[in-house]
């Protein structure tokens, strides 16, 4: 049956420090992942894009219902 000796692995204890330290930083390094750009568009994108598809009636029509005034 196998076991741990078996991997030829040298353990950390058997390191010396800057050895271990050194085998420390490498896995931490190998386990870092790439951090994915937000998709989540800001408010100031959010109103650029409704701002650009309103022409002036729907403007107009907007403010008026924001005013509270019925048509």
């Amino acid at each position: 049956m196998a076991n741990l000796e078996d991997l030829n692995y040298t353990s950390i204890l058997d390191m010396s420090n800057d050895e271990a330290i050194d085998t420390l930083r490498q896995i931490r390094l190998s386990r870092r992942t790439e951090k994915k750009p937000s998709t989540k568009q800001t408010h100031k994108q959010i109103t650029a894009k409704v701002t650009a598809s309103l022409d002036a009636n729907m403007a107009a029509e907007l403010l008026s219902l924001l005013e509270g005034k019925d048509e």
